[in-house]
């Protein structure tokens, strides 16, 4: 018997729009870019270095790609939770792989906007928390569904 847990989460602002491709079977595939920002003191030099990771976050989901053809600009902040997964392709002509890791969002994954994007779709930073969130299934979210995100 075996066991494995597979989860993301990641709290961070999108480094751009929302990017949405049409695949050759008719459906469609939203990919997000999402940044992530830590700190810490350079143990030689004694300065503060800022160090940005960034990570990719993809799903295939009918109505949650239409969601965030709405919702996802750039500078929004973000919590997705999904399941990771790496893919690996090789291009015309090349004789090495690449390889792809991304927060796969499929019917159980979540993500939540955790601010308002004001009148021109851009975020607003000083905006209240709304507490809507969007799972990546096909279900509306119900108020006593949602998790709460402890900070």
């Amino acid at each position: 018997m075996s066991f494995g847990l597979n989860r993301a989460e990641v709290i961070g602002r999108l480094g751009a729009d929302v990017t949405v491709n049409h695949l050759v079977s008719g459906g469609r595939v939203a990919n997000l870019s999402i940044a992530t920002d830590e700190s810490y003191v350079d143990k030689n030099s004694g300065e503060r270095v800022d160090r940005t990771e960034w990570h990719r976050a993809v799903t295939f989901q009918p109505g949650l790609v239409d969601m965030l053809t709405r919702n996802a600009r750039k500078g929004r902040l973000v919590y997705v939770a999904g399941r990771m997964q790496t893919r690996r392709w090789r291009r015309d002509g090349e004789d090495s792989d690449r390889f792809s890791t991304e927060i796969l969002l499929v019917p159980g994954s979540r993500i939540q906007f955790l601010d308002r994007a004001n009148g021109n779709g851009a975020a607003d930073a000083q905006a209240p928390v709304d507490g809507s969130a969007i799972p990546a299934g096909d279900a509306p979210a119900q108020a006593d569904d949602m998790d709460q995100i402890p900070f």
